[in-house]
């Protein structure tokens, strides 16, 4: 019992980890859970999702990350760029 609510602290405070920088809380949560110490040290050390580099869509001119194959908003599928649009947390320090 003691090791269930181990588990159970570890997978809360991972997918509030993972959620934090952008990711499932669903996802984090399972895996802080099934493995408790190195599940919520991976989600502290996992990037932030506005740290990712993007691109623009020549099609319908929406951004969308660097490593997305298709556009979310139109569907079109995405070639490798040759310039990229800075991300979003250098772009909110701009401002």
């Amino acid at each position: 019992m003691p090791y269930l609510i181990i588990c159970l602290c570890f997978a809360l405070a991972g997918g509030y980890v993972g959620r934090a920088k952008g990711s499932s809380f669903v996802l984090w949560f399972l895996i802080s859970g099934l493995i408790p110490f190195l599940g919520l040290l991976a989600a502290i050390l996992y990037r932030y999702e506005s740290d990712e580099v993007r691109r623009q869509c020549p099609r319908c001119g929406k951004l969308v990350k660097l490593y997305d194959q298709v556009c979310m908003g139109c569907g079109e599928d995405l070639e490798f760029p040759e310039t990229a649009v800075e991300p979003e947390s250098a772009a909110a320090l701009r401002r």
